[in-house]
């Protein structure tokens, strides 16, 4: 099947920064700002959300993919935007409740979202990849936090999210050096799932996308849920959100199939 390229208009600007393919039941979202190294600024941020929004009220999706155009991933918020604003902090807040809707939009998506990083992901680029569930690298990727190397701090959840994804103490070397990882170093720290040789990482992605393409999206959806909520609370509570999400999941359609699947010895269909 073809790939279907979709270039949203709204509100008066052209949603180019932002580009979402569809190929079969995955959906790529691509940092369209290859001339800036894909470095976010409002706009950027703003057509990523209604992107997510456009993903998330598509039931044919099952797994989306996070993609940079170009020579990199991400590099982060565009600090020559940064600088344009820096003197109006009504701008600045805007821009980084903005950001925070972005990435929250990715990690609470229904679907498994995978980033797919090339290249440079730093800074703001490094709090993207830590809000997908899964990341996918090329082993001479360059990713880490670096914020400090700047005198600036984390303001998209990179303080937060860190710690809970690689540890406490690496989150703060990350932090607090503004060191970078390889891509075949990040996979050591647990930041990234696995590393590739750059040429093989686009065909390793679409490998993962399509195991995951096979499972019950909505048995997927409360896994993703149970686990994210669950790092937010104490694990008693978390339990027993298990149990009643598990009670009130078990009389689905998908549930039936999976289980009559198994019965018969074949591949379950899930709708």
């Amino acid at each position: 099947m073809e790939q279907v390229v979709f270039i949203f208009r709204k509100e008066g600007f052209a949603m180019d920064k932002i580009v979402l393919m569809k190929k079969d039941r995955v959906a790529t979202i691509l940092i369209n700002r290859p001339e800036a190294f894909n470095s976010l600024d409002y706009d950027t941020v703003k057509q990523m959300e209604d992107t997510a929004m456009k993903v998330e009220a598509d039931q044919e999706i099952k797994v989306v993919l996070v993609k940079g155009k170009g020579k990199s991933f991400c590099t982060g918020a565009d600090l020559k935007y940064l600088r344009s604003i820096a003197e109006d902090r009504e701008k600045i807040a805007r821009f980084i409740d903005q950001i925070n809707r972005a990435f929250n939009s990715l990690e609470s998506m229904k679907v498994p979202v995978i980033a797919v990083v090339h290249g440079h992901c730093l800074a703001g680029g490094c709090e993207l990849l830590i809000s997908c569930d899964l990341t996918l690298a090329s082993s001479d990727a360059i990713i880490g936090d670096q914020h400090a190397n700047f005198g600036l701090i984390p303001g998209a959840g990179g303080t937060q999210r860190l710690p809970r994804l690689i540890g406490v103490q690496r989150a703060k070397e990350l932090l607090y050096t503004g060191k970078w990882l390889s891509g075949t170093e990040a996979e050591k720290y647990g930041l990234v799932l696995k590393a590739f040789p750059a040429v093989e990482l686009d065909a390793e992605a679409e490998k993962l996308a399509a195991q995951i393409v096979e499972k019950s999206s909505l048995g997927l959806s409360h896994m993703k849920k149970l686990v994210n909520h669950g790092l937010q609370i104490d694990l008693h509570t978390a339990v027993e959100l298990e149990v009643a999400t598990f009670l009130h999941y078990f009389p689905s359609e998908d549930v039936r199939e999976g289980l009559l699947a198994f019965q018969e010895k074949r591949k379950p269909k899930f709708k």
